[in-house]
Order: structure tokens, then sequence, then C-alpha cells
């Protein structure tokens, strides 16, 4: 009986003998070019001597630490500062938003829950262009307690806490959860809060893992949402700084992209440290016998 194949999406399968391989390292150095030539081209000019101040290049001249320095001296490590305080008092304030809203919607039975969930769901449909005047005008004058946040990190941090995308991936993770765990618990005498810490939140480790990383990147690269707080450079976060040195016209391309891999950095961090929860999480579910 003839072996089955795997077709491969370019439909290399069918190409044998040397015209297949040329025509493969063809494509794979065009791929290679296509996705690794701008993080090849940050890190030349980041780490290299630019020549042209309004260029880069891909060719490295000259090793130099230079360019950092003089990000250094543009206060990018303040920016850097703001953009770590920012994204970890948000990432931990969606947590916990996130879970204790998923706990209720996927555990919990009361009147206007599916109206709740479409009201969370329809957030996702706005962009964020059209909720910046209300979003301003809320924040200058905060309901209830009527304190104003323009101007302060404070402004950046409670708008991120609740993000429907976080809720929908936990409420849908919880909702997997068998039952008899929760029914087992109960008969031993817990309680809801201790169900909900003892038994769902462990087992719900890979999709915190998921909306870690997520919701890491999604405050770490907001800009519409710090340009609408700031009112001065000392409140910028790295992101926003970014467009300022850009937009100077003293400042090289090689300070940029230095900057800017200060940037790229904690992300990539972000998502090594998650890995293991993040790929167990995308799986979940996915086999189930």
């Amino acid at each position: 009986m003839r072996a089955s194949r795997h077709d491969t999406a370019l439909g290399f399968a069918d190409l044998t003998g040397t015209p297949a391989r040329i025509v493969r390292f063809v494509v794979y150095t065009a791929m290679v070019l296509v996705f690794a030539g701008p993080l090849v081209a940050l890190l030349v000019s980041a780490f290299g001597a630019v020549p042209d101040p309004t260029g880069f290049t891909l060719i490295p001249r000259r090793l130099t630490l230079d360019n950092f320095r003089a990000a250094i001296e543009q206060d990018v490590l303040r920016y850097l500062l703001n953009s770590f305080i920012v994204v970890g008092f948000g990432l931990l304030l969606q947590i916990l938003v996130s879970v204790s809203a998923a706990y209720a919607l996927a555990r919990k039975r009361f009147p206007g829950l599916r109206l709740v969930f479409l009201l969370i769901l329809s957030t996702m449909m706005l962009p964020e262009e059209i909720l910046a005047i209300p979003l301003s005008l809320v924040l200058a004058d905060v309901p209830v307690v009527h304190v104003n946040l323009i101007g302060t990190l404070a402004g950046m941090i409670v708008p991120v806490g609740a993000w429907a995308f976080s809720i929908l991936v936990m409420t849908e993770f919880m909702r997997e959860i068998p039952i008899e765990l929760e029914e087992a618990a109960r008969i031993d005498g817990a309680g809801d809060l201790r169900i909900f810490w003892s038994v769902v939140l462990p087992l719900s480790r890979p999709a915190l893992g998921v909306i870690g990383i997520f919701g890491f990147n999604m405050i770490w690269d907001q800009y519409m949402l710090p340009l609408l707080v700031a009112r001065d450079s000392a409140q910028f976060t790295l992101p926003l700084a970014l467009r300022s040195l850009r937009a100077d016209e003293q400042v090289g391309v090689g300070v940029v992209l230095a900057a800017a891999l200060l940037a790229l950095l904690p992300s990539v961090i972000a998502f090594l440290a998650f890995q293991r929860q993040f790929m167990r999480g995308l799986t979940a579910g996915a086999v189930k016998g």
C-alpha cells in the first residue's frame, strides 16, 4: 500500500530533483528577507554606526553602543520605566477583572446574562479612535469619585483594566472545566471564593498564559491612550516617545532604532516567559476523547 504524502501549502511536494531544490531555495530566501529583513535592519542600525542620519543600512559597518548612549540621553529610560509601570499595574488589573468577570459569566446564572455578554462583545467592534473623545471626557472627570486622571499614569492604567478579549477567552475556558469538580468542593464545605481560588483558577493557568501575553502586548503597544492622557514628556510611554524622537530632526535614525529595539525586547521576553502556558492554552480542548 502506498504511503500517504503530506502536501505543502506551496505545492513543493510535486517538485523533485535539482530544479525543485533551486525553487525551494529562492522562495525560502525571499520569505526570510521579507519577514526577517526589518528585524535585521533594526539590529544592524541600532548597534551600528549609521553614516546617513536620515537612513539605515542592512550592512553593518562598525559596531557601537553610541546609539543607545544617545537614546539614554534623550530620557528613553524614563519612558521605558513609565511603560513598565503602566503595563505592570494595567495587566494585573486586567487579569483580576477578566478572571472575576469570566467566573460570573461562565458559572452563574442571573437575569440579563446574555445582554451583559453581548455588551462585552460589542466593545470589540468599536475602534479606539471612536472612543477617544468620550474616554478623554470620562478621564477628565471620573464618575462617582470626580477625579481628574488626565496627566497621570493612572489615566493610562484604569482604561486597560477591562478588555473584552481577555474576558471572553477566560469565560470560554472556564465553561470547559467540569462542573463535577465544583460540586465535589461544595460537598466538602467550600464556598464560591474558595472554589474560585483553589479549583477554577489553578485549572485556568493555560488561559491565563494566553491573556497574559496578549494583554501585555496590547497595553505595551498602546499609542492612542497615552496620547490622550499625557500632558508633558515626563508622562510619555516608550511607544509615544518614539514618535517624538522620530520627529526630532537632531536625532538620527540609529538612535530611534535603538529605542525601538528597547521597546521590542519586553514583548519578546514576555512571550518566552509565558510560552508554555500560551501553547497549552491554544491547544486546550483541541482534542477531546
